[in-house]
């Protein structure tokens, strides 16, 4: 069943339902309300354009004769932008500013993909159903532009995500990319990948997962995987009902406003791949061999860069972590201590590094860690920000004992290495931690030998 596509694109936090910009007619996505959701809505798929010389000012893109708009080319790369499920009605708030950032990376037609009449429902079941139709509709729209497949960039957000994937195998295949942020798990769930997003979707599919045990799907979706924090629970996130609407939406959304940072190449983040989120925490995965000159894949807009050895190595699960707010990037060591007490001690590590206007300090504790005499201790220690050059350094070892005296840790070597290509590691030898007091030293060079 076909339904009626309109026109073309934007987003914005404006409740007209177009504008005058310019002396021109501006189109926005549908703004609609609760009463809205509560009633159900009937599918209206609208596509809204936005080039470089329109960029502030959608236009409505006709499903059946696209070359009436005057600022569509079809010979420019398109990338479509598909929101999710709107149980209130309301138009993504995060829209306008994903325009206009992607405009400003390449000369595109960016169209959004307004089908908030039929997202706007509180029944959600329904809302799934419409995904199908909205893909049709797209498929629809593609083929009668003729666009170029391999030019086609489809970003969707959670059930968008889905019905990217069902547009691109309406094509087998043939389109771009296919950017999925924190793809929906309800409904989806162990579902074949005739129902679902996968990666035979498009060429190159791209895949964030941030709300994996609530809203988000879990497993591998495409041909590199994104599990930021883990996957599930995002840095500043609400962590009770008692935050309101926050609390159920905050770690689904902040997959789009992680891929936003992204888009600013001075902010990008560096996924490390790893068979699993602890492994990766006890920096057992900082090494990207696999990928030969290329490193370890950046997350987000510009891993294209590594689609060919993506490609050839399959289905890739990486991990990065995250600051609770922009610029999230954080800055990477490799944190490797040689104890030498003759007993086993237990315990995690807090650091902090300064340079000669700031500090910035971590507690790397997600478990408790062994340190045995001459056996090396690895650690990815993570911060804030980026200080370096350090200038000083303070460690303190934390225990959990309460009733017991304080244990000492006699420390043979300690080398904390920039992940940062390029940068020296800095090393300090001799070093006697008590259990939880700070002890301050300036890093020197390192001596390699085998402690």
């Amino acid at each position: 069943m076909m339904f009626r596509i309109t026109h073309c694109l934007l987003t914005a936090m404006i409740v007209m339902p177009f504008s005058i910009c310019r002396g021109e007619e501006c189109e926005q996505i549908t703004d609609l309300n609760l009463k809205h959701s509560l009633r159900g809505t009937s599918l209206e798929v609208r596509l809204i354009l936005f080039t470089r010389e329109n960029n502030t000012c959608g236009k409505l893109l006709s499903h059946d004769d696209p070359f009436a708009t005057p600022t569509f080319n079809s010979t420019r790369p398109c990338t479509f932008l598909i929101h999710g499920y709107r149980p209130t009605g309301s138009p993504p708030v995060w829209m306008t500013t994903m325009v206009e950032s992607i405009l400003s990376r390449n000369d595109v037609n960016a169209i959004v993909v307004d089908w908030n009449r039929g997202a706007a429902n509180v029944n959600y079941f329904q809302v799934v159903k419409n995904t199908q139709p909205v893909a049709a509709n797209i498929t629809h729209f593609i083929q009668r532009a003729g666009l170029n497949l391999s030019s086609i960039h489809m970003i969707g957000v959670s059930l968008g995500a889905h019905i990217s994937g069902f547009t691109g195998a309406n094509f087998k295949g043939a389109i771009g990319r296919i950017t999925a942020l924190d793809p929906a798990g309800p409904s989806f769930r162990g579902k074949s990948p005739e129902e679902r997003l996968d990666p035979s979707d498009a060429q190159f599919v791209d895949a964030l997962h941030t709300d994996m045990d609530a809203f988000g799907y879990r497993d591998s979706l495409g041909h590199i995987d994104y599990y930021a924090n883990g996957g599930s629970d995002q840095p500043g996130c609400p962590k009770t009902i008692f935050s309101g609407s926050q609390y159920f939406k905050c770690d689904h959304q902040r997959s789009v406003y992680l891929y936003l940072d992204s888009m600013d190449q001075s902010h990008q983040i560096t996924a490390y791949p790893c068979s699993d989120y602890s492994d990766f925490l006890d920096g057992k995965c900082l090494s990207c061999e696999r990928f030969n000159s290329s490193g370890c894949p950046v997350f987000g807009y510009d891993v294209i860069g590594w689609k060919d050895a993506l490609l050839k190595l399959g289905q890739t699960t990486t991990f990065f972590t995250t600051n609770q707010e922009t610029p999230f990037c954080k800055s990477g060591y490799k944190l490797e201590i040689v104890s030498w007490n003759s007993e086993v001690r237990w315990g995690s590590i807090t650091i902090t590094l300064k340079n000669s206007t700031q500090e910035t300090e971590t507690r790397i504790d997600h478990k408790s860690f062994k340190f045995e005499q001459y056996t090396e201790t690895t650690l990815l220690a993570q911060f804030e920000r980026d200080v370096y050059p350090v200038k000083k350094i303070t460690l303190k070892y934390v225990t959990a004992n309460v009733f017991t005296p304080r244990y000492k840790l006699r420390v043979l070597r300690f080398r904390l290495t920039p992940l940062k290509p390029g940068l020296r590691p800095m090393c300090r030898y001799d070093l006697l931690l008590e259990e939880n007091k700070d002890v301050t030293f300036r890093p020197i060079p390192c001596h390699y030998s085998n402690f």
